[in-house]
Parts: structure tokens; sequence; C-alpha cells
């Protein structure tokens, strides 16, 4: 199929794409890195009056670093935030996150922000960034406000977001020494949506978890973030976790479904595997029965 007929505007500043979001009422479609969009444009699934093409837009790009936190531009690519040195060594969840994400060819396209922004309930990165206690730098031409990614998802591709706003830059707090990346992603094949996964953190100091962030994805209309767990993995001595105990706790916020691909029984037992099977490997903890 072809696409439905629209108006096309690429703006080289974030003032005029909010201003022609604004004049749409509603009617206009960001165009970022076009991954998701451009299919449902074929399948006329998506028809929007005018689509707003980010991409010149030089102040959307780049990584900055601030005292607390790192600052990434929403147009940065995929494979960029792979290849870069200083999410490497601040982030190495969420490069590990995006290391999963589709193929190589689809990274060299797909952003930072427009996954986030599209909020789809099987994709890395907004659990990560949910995960991760990220937050969203959101421009109108009401003026910039900032929105917790945990607050950022009301439902299967649903966001916060206003229809005249954009995601500039996605910020993200620093870890404290001692952090530890948790990642798992369970697909048919790689490349895949996922079946479910999750992406979390802990932080251990003399031997005890003092912090912890985990989220799910492909377990319910939303990233799901695991509070459950979270609240019972922190003050525990790394070498007594029980850790089918507290993969049971991981799914208890989880609310998963039953699709063509897998029943929410099967996301439930692979969720407590994979989440027992993370603490194992990651940690020398003694089984409690």
């Amino acid at each position: 199929m072809k696409p439905a007929p629209f108006d096309y505007v690429a703006p080289p500043t974030i003032d005029e794409a909010c201003g022609h979001l604004s004049e749409a009422g509603g009617g206009a479609t960001v165009l970022a890195g076009g991954q998701t969009l451009m299919p449902l444009l074929a399948l006329r699934m998506s028809q929007p009056l005018i689509l707003v093409d980010i991409n010149r837009i030089a102040a959307l790009r780049g990584v900055s670093r601030a005292e607390g936190g790192t600052r990434i531009g929403a147009i940065m690519r995929q494979n960029e935030v792979i290849d870069d040195p200083t999410l490497a060594s601040a982030l190495p969840l969420l490069v590990t996150a995006t290391r999963h994400i589709g193929h190589h060819q689809t990274r060299n396209r797909g952003t930072i922000g427009g996954s986030i922004a599209l909020g789809e309930p099987a994709a890395e990165l907004p659990a990560t960034a949910v995960a991760l206690g990220a937050s969203a730098e959101v421009r109108s031409t009401r003026g910039t406000r900032r929105v917790a990614a945990e607050e950022l998802y009301r439902g299967p591709y649903a966001t916060a977001l206003e229809s005249d706003e954009i995601i500039t830059a996605i910020h993200f707090p620093d870890l404290p020494t001692g952090t530890i990346s948790l990642f798992r992603k369970v697909a048919m094949r790689p490349g895949d949506f996922a079946l479910l996964g999750f992406a979390g953190l802990v932080t251990v100091r003399d031997g005890r978890i003092v912090r912890a962030g985990i989220a799910w994805f492909g377990m319910g209309p939303t990233p799901i973030k695991a509070r459950r767990v979270e609240g019972a993995l922190v003050g525990q001595p790394v070498a007594d976790l029980d850790v089918h105990g507290l993969a049971e706790l991981a799914i208890a916020d989880t609310a998963p479904f039953d699709d063509h691909h897998a029943t929410a029984e099967y996301r439930r037992t692979v969720g407590r595997r994979i989440f027992a099977r993370a603490l194992t490997e990651q940690f020398v903890v003694r089984r409690v029965a």
C-alpha cells in the first residue's frame, strides 16, 4: 500500500518544530528514525495531516555530561549509543539494552528518543529508562518540562505526551559506585521483538544491596516497574539471596497476556527463571529452599 497524502516539513530548530505541532492541532506526527512510523504510514494505520521531520535539528543530537547525570539528545541513533565511550562508562545498562534492539541496519536509523516516545510494550529502551530512573525532557510552544520515565507510559503506545509536545532529550542520573547491571531478553530469534525481558541494576556496598531498579518489558501493556522485588532486594546480603523467592516477587507486579507468540503463563514461568538465573550468575549465592 501507499501512504495517505500528507504535508511534509523539516524544520531546522526545535521552536519551529513545536510551532508546526501546535498549529496542526493534533494532526501532526513526528518523524525521527521512522523504523515504526514508515510501515504504519505504508499500511495507512497512521494518517497524519503533516509529517514533522526533526532529523535536521542539530540541538537534538549529542551526549553531554552535567552534574549528577548524562543528557542524550533525542535523535541520537541507537548505534551511536552503542559506540559512545561516555555512555559505555556512565550507562553500561543502556548500551547493553540497545545492543538487543532489532538489527544493525535498523539501529542505524532508530533513535533513542523515538523508541522511548513510542512506548512499545515489548521494547527494550522504555523499560531500561524506567529501571535507570531516567526522565524525558519535553518541549512545546508552552515551554519545557521533565517527565519521569515511570510516569510517561499510560498504555500500549499511549504516553503522557500532549499532541503538541516533542521529546528533546533523555536525562539519566549517575549511578553510584558498586552498581551492577542486569539484563535479560527472551525472543524467538535474534532481532525479534521480545516475548519478555527485564532491565535492572543493583548497587552493592559492604556486601549488601543498597539500591535496586528493575523494570520488565513484554510483561504487560507498558514497561512495568517491579516495585516489590526492588523493596525486597534493598538491605539483603548478596551472599544470602533467596533467588527463587526474589524471582517470585519479581513477577508479582507484572500483568502478562496471551497472544499468538506466547501465553501469560509462559511469560510468568520464564520470567521467574531468567530473573533467578541473572541473580545467580551475578552473585555467589546460597540457595534458600
